[in-house]
């Protein structure tokens, strides 16, 4: 008996560091001005789902600051400041990502230098009602928490 205990023991042991040992995936999430959705997504990435890959956000172009209503709805939903931990950043500014994702190319596909692996087709909320925004924001947690489980 005592030596099934100890071999579930040095199995889970192992599983553990088999999960802390594998390389975590690069995941970009791209929008033309770096300022909304791909912060968002950058946001829940680093908040749902930080054990499986790395999230980053970018844009081919620059915002002074985050969307407002974005930081203050992220705020109330998740208590997550983003603020705090992130900023407005182009492509060039951040590693290669093994997966390449887009917001959505209603504003104008940004040209990343490379193809993207998805694009997940979201409307730009920006200017648009509070319920609105956590539409946008709930089907990104969505999404985020699919990939989680697909990278697993």
């Amino acid at each position: 008996m005592n030596m099934l205990v100890d071999f579930r023991l040095a199995k889970y042991r192992m599983g553990r560091i088999e999960m802390e040992d594998r390389v975590k995936k690069k995941v970009a999430f791209i929008c033309v001005h770096n300022s909304c959705r791909s912060q968002i997504a950058e946001a829940l990435g680093k908040h749902l789902a930080s054990d499986v890959f790395e999230s980053y956000s970018a844009g081919t172009e620059t915002k002074p600051k985050i969307n407002r209503d974005a930081v203050r709805i992220m705020k109330e939903l998740y208590g997550i400041d983003m603020e705090q931990t992130q900023y407005s950043k182009l492509i060039s500014d951040i590693q290669a990502p093994d997966i390449a994702i887009s917001m959505g190319c209603n504003v104008g596909c940004p040209f990343i230098g490379r193809a993207f692996d998805d694009n997940w087709g979201l409307e730009d909320p920006t200017g648009k009602s509070d319920e609105e925004f956590k539409i946008i924001i709930k089907e990104i947690e969505k999404r985020i928490l699919q990939l989680r489980t697909e990278l697993l």
